[in-house]
């Protein structure tokens, strides 16, 4: 199937673009028409639904604690009740969105590889409902907003693999009663860990261990900080390096509920621990932890370690293109890739914040444009 633009992934950055790309005059794929249209785009999302990650988000996670939802271009996001999931608004909105535009995702879909053929992509993708459905997408240009939720990190650790309790990943809590049947080591610095920590210590006691001390931000978040803080990332993308997070340059918000936290003592930090035992963790030397992090004792048993360790992006699907430079990562500017102009990586990087992700999204389309005019 010939198209102008093909889109990987309808999550903030993914609708983002899509959107632009109709104010731009193209067609989505299934419209009335599209056939005899002179540019067209399809949007492909291997999610059952419309909401991006915001649909596997654990149900406890309201919208009044839920950091960094923002508007999509041409929607406000309008939240009548703040104590609704943001599992369940978040989805509705962007379903709302994508009806509203018009954006005709199609899902559920996975896109298995991205090859060139001559001045063109070719985007392999596959029904994940009926796999022996396949679509090969031959697109002028290519808008990959494939996020980072299908790959969660697990950092390697002394004797991981010997632990007898239960080992989980942020990417799949649900209920903290499911883990209070015994004492639960939340490993991660960012806002996850500290929302996970503080929900876990309703039913259960807890540990906190992060890598380095927490960063607490006794300040407004302006938009200075914000633009301080996606430079200091475009720079590691500039240079070829993996990117950082956005929350690890900004540091976390010490919003009220945070500072009855750390009064309670329940997010108070330790160091990470220098190994895993069967039965808990282990630190070398319990009793100096060093600025920002606070000292325990040196075996803490445990049922559960709970892993806040982050994502990495989905990007597998681009490997046959060879886009990766020997740092790790994949030299940018903006969102343009330096190796392949006719890719454009939001969501990635500078842009992994969803305020970032509205802006590379119409980045991108106009990058896009450049080309062809």
């Amino acid at each position: 199937m010939d198209v102008t633009v093909a889109v990987i992934g309808a999550g903030q950055a993914g609708l983002s673009a899509a959107y632009h790309l109709r104010r731009a005059g193209l067609v989505a794929v299934g419209e009335s028409g599209w056939e005899t249209a002179p540019a067209t785009f399809v949007v492909l999302d291997d999610a059952p639904q419309a909401g991006g990650a915001w649909q596997h988000r654990w149900p406890g996670l309201t919208m009044a604690d839920a950091h960094g939802v923002h508007d999509l271009p041409g929607m406000p996001l309008l939240v009548p009740d703040l104590t609704e999931p943001a599992a369940f608004a978040v989805p509705y909105y962007f379903a709302q969105y994508e009806e509203a535009f018009e954006l005709r995702v199609q899902r559920p879909v996975r896109v298995e590889r991205v090859e060139t053929d001559g001045d063109r992509l070719l985007v392999r993708s596959r029904s994940i409902e009926r796999p022996d459905e396949t679509v090969v997408w031959r697109a002028r240009g290519l808008i990959n907003a494939s996020g980072t939720w299908q790959k969660p990190f697990w950092p390697a650790y002394p004797g991981r693999g010997g632990f007898r309790g239960r080992q989980l990943h942020s990417h799949d809590f649900q209920l903290p009663e499911d883990l209070a049947d015994g004492h639960v080591v939340v490993i991660g610095g960012g806002t996850s860990a500290v929302q996970l920590t503080l929900l876990l210590a309703r039913v259960t006691t807890t540990t906190w261990v992060t890598r380095r001390p927490p960063q607490w931000r006794d300040e407004a978040f302006t938009p200075e900080v914000g633009r301080e803080a996606v430079a200091e990332v475009e720079e590691r993308t500039r240079a070829g390096l993996p990117p950082q997070s956005i929350v690890s340059v900004t540091g976390l918000p010490l919003t009220p509920e945070y500072r009855i936290g750390i009064t309670a003592g329940v997010l108070r930090a330790r160091p990470m621990f220098d190994r895993i035992t069967p039965d808990g963790v282990e630190w070398d030397a319990p009793d100096t932890p060093g600025d920002g992090w606070v000292s325990g004792p040196g075996h803490v048993a445990a049922r559960t370690l709970l892993w806040c360790t982050g994502f990495r992006a989905s990007l597998d699907h681009l490997a046959p293109l060879g886009l990766r430079a020997p740092g790790g990562g994949i030299v940018m500017h903006g969102t343009q890739v330096d190796a392949d102009p006719r890719i454009q990586l939001v969501g990635y990087g500078p842009s992994a914040s969803t305020v970032g992700a509205n802006r590379a999204g119409r980045e991108a389309v106009r990058n896009l444009r450049s080309l062809w005019v």
